[in-house]
Parts: C-alpha cells; structure tokens; sequence
C-alpha cells in the first residue's frame, strides 16, 4: 500500500483546490470553513525521468510510475484539539497519515475568506500547531495514566514512563515532538501514540500569480520559520495548478514557459514527498511493462520483491540487478551484461536508488 501524506491547514487556505489538482479527484472547494469534512482521497504519480528513459529503450507495452498516496483533511481552527469545528475527528484523520503538507495562505485578497479576518502565515502556523501538540499532550496524557496503573509489577511499563514524562515535559513546554533529541530506544517506545508533531513535515507556500516570480513579504516569513524547524518550503499557486491540471500536456508546457514556471508545484510537491518519507525507487523493465517501485531506503531486496507480491519476498532466491546508469549510457540490458555491469545479489542486498531488478522465487 502506498504511504500517505495528509494535506493540513486553516480551513480555506487552498487545500481542496491543490489536492484536485494534485490528483484529478473532485474534492469539494468553496469560498467558506469546513467545506470539506471526510477526507479526500488520491494517487499522485511520481514523476521521474529515468522512467521515461527506460520506457524509450525497453518500449513496453504499458509504463507505470511510482505512486504517492494523498489526504486532504478538513481545516482546522483554534480550538480544534477540544472539538471546535469536528476538530477531533479531523485530528483522528492527520494521526492516520505518514507524514505532513501543511498548507499556508500567503497572499492578501479581500475576496478571498480568511477564517482569522487576514493572512499572517506566522500566526497561522502556531494555531495549527498548537493544536497538534494539545493532540499529542493528551495521547501521552493517557498513555502515562496506563502505564502508572500497570507499572507494580511489571518492569516494562515502569521503565516506559520517565520516557513519556519527558515527552510530556517537551510537549507541554509548546515544542513539535520532531523536534526533541530522542534516543533511538526512546523513538521506538513513542511510536506505539502516532504523535502527529513526530510525523515528517513540510510547508506549501499557497502564493498568487505574482508570487510565483517574486517572494512575498508573507513567504519570506514563512520560510525564516522553516529554516530554523529546518523543514522545506515549496511555493505553489494553487490556483494555477488548478488551470494547469485541466489542460493537454503540451498546452501546459507552453503556459508555464510563458509564465517562467520551470516545474508544476504538483510535480516538486510529489516529488518532495517521496523524499520526505525516506523512499528510494527501483525499477522492473520488461517487454510487458517497465515500472517504478517505491521502497524504503535501506531496505533488502527481499523486501523490495514483497512490494510486487508477497510470494516473491517469502520465496525469495536472489536478484537480478543492474542499474540505471549502465543502461542509460550502454543502451540495452544486452550490452550492460556484455559489460559485466549484470549481476546476481542475495537476501543480504540493500537496494540502491535507480536499480533495475528482477527476481528469483520459488514458492
């Protein structure tokens, strides 16, 4: 199943327009809070251009690319973390998803609502996040008050609660729980809560026309924050995307030249994402089909053959592996084993970024 990245921000800050556009799905967007109230679900391909380059020497039947999986979440408001505005329900969604876009309005138009009256991205943020640390205190809350009760007796809930204490103590103190210095034992035991402050995050700059030539004061501000929570910012006008996404491809091409967009923000966002949940892409290029695979970085190519088919991971034997690169410059698996750059790898392998598999099983 593809990870997840949970689209999040102040109700009517762009959310629902990005994710149409992002992925094709009709998501309701109206000039008003909580037009969106279940979430909205979508695939988003990753583009990536090694994809078209092996789809030009292989020419299969069908190319398929890696897939990003994307949540857009209803907005939050101050309060959220006590029910304001189904703000637990909506919460309950953000706790399910891998990691976080937090989309901020930074442009002023008086015909576009602002549920806090006018756009200061600073403010924003710290409401947003202010109610996701209030979440998380009350997990931890819970869980410490758990764990007290089992404690007598049982040496594994006692030595878990200075651990949540001191989490307690980091969150209470108005910190993002990423943001601690946590021992990798410590990670592990927090991991059980799902803290949504834990989670990888980044910020998507919602920014006019003019914004996407020139920063604006409200972008400015917003990236001093991400720089020192050294969290990436992607500036996209959501509305341009929007446009974009209803064009042929070779319109859209011709629009963002004329525009002096060098790639669509639903592009890098994709992209961005990917990198922000730690996957690395490899590869399968057949005469039926040529397709990207996401999986984890540093994950053994057992487990990479089990994100086509669990069999292929329990009956695993060895792989098939070459790269990209060889067959990029060498122009055919023919000529890359002729090369001596084909290969034969183990259940011990660690795959690489960019290689080209292909598996042994036996079941």
């Amino acid at each position: 199943m593809a990870l997840e990245v949970g689209i999040v921000g102040l109700p009517n800050v762009g959310k629902s327009t990005l994710f149409r556009a992002l992925t094709r799905v009709e998501a309701e967007a109206a000039n008003y809070p909580f037009c969106t109230i279940e979430p909205n679900v979508g695939m988003v391909p990753v583009r990536d251009p090694r994809l078209q380059r092996l789809t030009e020497l292989v020419e299969p039947n069908q190319t398929i690319p890696a897939m990003l999986r994307v949540v857009d979440i209803a907005g939050l408001v101050k309060g959220a973390s006590q029910g304001e505005g189904l703000g637990n329900q909506f919460l309950s969604h953000i706790r399910q998803v891998d990691a976080i876009a937090h989309v901020v309005r930074c442009f002023a138009d008086e015909n576009v609502v602002h549920v806090d009256g006018s756009p200061d991205p600073i403010r924003d943020i710290e409401v947003i996040q202010t109610e996701l640390i209030l979440s998380d205190l009350e997990q931890v809350e819970r869980k410490l008050e758990r764990l007290r009760k089992q404690a007598k007796g049982n040496r594994e809930a006692a030595a878990a609660i200075p651990v949540f204490e001191k989490m307690l103590a980091h969150l209470g103190d108005g910190k993002l729980a990423r943001s601690g210095d946590w021992a990798t034992e410590e990670l592990v035991i927090f991991a059980e809560l799902s803290l949504i402050t834990s989670k990888p995050s980044l910020y998507i700059a919602n920014v006019s026309e003019e914004g996407l030539s020139e920063a604006s004061e409200f972008e400015v501000a917003l990236r001093e924050l991400a720089a020192r929570e050294q969290v990436e910012v992607i500036p996209i006008c959501a509305q341009v995307e929007s446009e974009l996404a209803e064009m042929e491809e070779e319109e859209a091409r011709a629009f963002m030249e004329e525009m002096g967009i060098r790639h669509s923000g639903t592009v890098q966002l994709a992209r961005s994402g990917y990198q922000l949940l730690n996957q690395i892409t490899y590869f399968t290029a057949g005469k039926k089909e040529v397709r990207a695979w996401e999986v984890q970085r540093g994950s053994s190519a057992p487990q990479a053959a089990g994100k086509i088919h669990s069999d292929f991971e329990k009956g695993f034997i060895r792989a098939e592996v070459y790269h990209f690169d060889d067959m990029d410059s060498l122009g055919s698996e023919t000529a890359v084993r002729e090369a001596g750059r084909w290969r034969l790898e183990g259940r011990d392998y660690v795959v690489q970024d960019g290689d080209i598999m292909h598996f042994r099983f036996n079941v």
